[in-house]
This record gives structure tokens, C-alpha cells and sequence, in this order.
């Protein structure tokens, strides 16, 4: 369901890509607009996770070093069928994770010493296996496709913004007028149309990556249980971090609350937690029946 979701939101996105160009009279500028998206995420794309670990100043972690957090991510890959990812670890308070790299072959997870401090094995487990869930699920290349057009639209709206300026174009009065306001109005909505979309694939991405994760380590209330213990430390102690990243992280480290879950990147708590106990519940009331001799 939440694939189909996906699939379908990314339609909805490219779909209102398509409707801006025409309505601001002409292809060549959406074409122009798309393009250079495209260019900037495709570098991000290939380099985000060295950015994003440099930003956060991530060190890279030995099996020497973390031999616990090193032979749980190698249980956990071969669990889930994917290659050892590179580790990294982030000298701050803050509990969080996050994976990131352009496919499985060049994945990494990063982990804080706060989450390292605060969770217990089996709660880790259950976030290390979220994180490869995102590695298994391609959702960084997800994400940056979703960019890429969401790009593309806030582009276009700049366009109609300065042709609403100038009179959108036309030399009649009342053709002025009517263009005017109808760039003013592709201006103001479509960027918080495409925010919304690109917020709301976000958040199928992290509901799939509970599920996924939860099936890869075979304990769904250890994930659950690391949820709130994320989220409440997240409300106690809220840090700074770069709101282009928040969605990264396995619970939003900018708050622990939103004024508006509309426009946040992560899945309500109540909500993870509720589908993660029903897994459970599924997963306890399945039972291999005895074979009688």
C-alpha cells in the first residue's frame, strides 16, 4: 500500500510539473527549469552522503573500534540480503540515525553516541534495521527523484512570480490582468503544493521503512519502544540541525512536535507505533503447527 502511495504521489508530482509549464505558456522554460534540477540533484545524488556526513562531522567506525554495533550491522545485513554498509558515528547528544548512500553497494549508516547511550541492543537493532530498510527500499534515490521535480516546480513558480511582476506577458489590458493573477496564484500554490506531495512521500517512505525494518529484525516492539524514547528525547532536548536533512533522520530532530503535520517530513509517533504493534500482534498469532507422530 504504501509503495502504490508512493508510486501514486510521484505521479501527482510530475503531473503538476507538467500543468505549471503549460500554463505559463510555453514548454521551453519547464524544460530549462527541469533540466537544472535534474543537473543539481544528480550531484546530489551521487555525493549527498559524503556531504551530509561531513556536515555532521560522522567518523568512520572500525570492527576493532565498535565490535557490538559492528557484529549487530552484520547480523542485521545478512537478515536483510544487503552488503555491509560503511559505519559512522556522531560525537553529539542528540539520539538519532540516519542511512544514506546512493544504492546498496555504497550505503552507510550513522548512528550518534547519544542513541547509542539511550537505547538498549535490542532497541538499536530495531533502528539499525529501519535504517537498512531504507538501503533495501532504494529510498534515497526515491527522495532525490522527488527533489529533483519539486525543484523543477519552486523554479517555475519564481518564473511566474517575476511574469506576474511584468504583467504576464500579454499586451492587452484584460489578458494582462487575467495572466497576472493566474501566475500570481502558480506562484503562491504550487511550491506549497509541491512541499506538501514531496512531505507526503516522506513520510509513505518511513511508514514502509518501520515495516521493512521491523520484518529484518523480527521485533516490532523493540523498534516501537526506540520510537519513543527517539521522540521523547527529541522533545526535551531539541537541537539545531539543517532543516534540508531533517527528513534523513529516523524521527524529525528539529522537534519532537509539529504545529502543522501536514508539512512534517516524519509520520505521526502514535501512528508508527500503532502499525509497528499490529505487526507484532500478527507476527505472535502466526505459529508453526506442530507436526504429530
Amino acid at each position: 500500500m504504501n509503495t502504490f502511495k508512493t508510486f501514486a504521489l510521484m505521479v501527482g508530482l510530475t503531473l503538476l510539473l507538467v500543468a505549471i509549464g503549460q500554463m505559463l505558456g510555453g514548454q521551453q522554460g519547464m524544460i530549462y527549469a527541469l533540466v537544472f534540477a535534474g543537473v543539481m540533484n544528480f550531484v546530489s545524488y551521487w555525493f549527498s552522503d559524503k556531504i551530509v556526513l561531513m556536515m555532521y562531522r560522522a567518523k568512520p567506525v572500525t570492527e576493532q573500534e565498535s565490535p557490538e554495533l559492528y557484529n549487530m550491522v552484520r547480523r542485521l545485513t545478512v537478515q536483510a540480503g544487503l552488503p555491509m554498509p560503511k559505519l559512522y558515528v556522531m560525537n553529539t547528544p542528540m539520539a538519532n540515525a540516519f542511512a544514506t548512500g546512493r544504492d546498496p553497494q555504497h550505503a552507510a549508516v550513522a548512528v550518534t553516541t547519544g542513541i547509542l547511550s539511550l537505547l538498549n541492543d535490542t532497541e538499536l537493532s530495531g533502528v539499525i534495521a529501519h535504517e537498512l530498510s531504507h538501503v533495501k527500499n532504494r529510498d534515497i534515490l526515491i527522495s532525490t527523484i522527488a527533489a529533483t521535480v519539486a525543484g523543477a516546480i519552486f523554479m517555475l513558480a519564481r518564473i511566474a512570480q517575476w511574469g506576474a511582476m511584468f504583467g504576464g506577458g500579454s499586451h492587452r489590458d484584460g489578458d494582462n490582468n487575467n495572466n497576472g493573477i493566474a501566475l500570481l496564484v502558480i506562484a503562491i500554490l504550487a511550491p506549497v503544493a509541491a512541499m506538501i506531495i514531496q512531505m507526503a512521500i516522506s513520510r509513505a517512505r518511513e511508514y514502509e521503512a518501520d515495516a521493512t525494518g521491523a520484518r529484518i529484525s523480527g521485533k516490532p516492539l523493540a523498534l516501537a519502544d526506540a520510537l519513543r524514547k527517539l521522540v521523547q528525547s527529541a522533545q526535551r532536548r531539541p537541537v539545531q540541525v539543517n532543516p534540508t536533512t531533517a527528513h534523513m533522520f529516523i524521527v524529525n530532530p528539529l522537534s519532537g512536535k509539529s504545529l502543522l503535520s501536514i508539512f512534517s517530513t516524519h509520520p505521526p509517533l502514535e501512528e508508527r507505533i500503532k502499525r509497528l504493534e499490529k505487526m507484532a500482534s500478527e507476527m505472535s498469532s502466526f505459529k508453526v503447527p506442530k507436526i504429530v507422530y
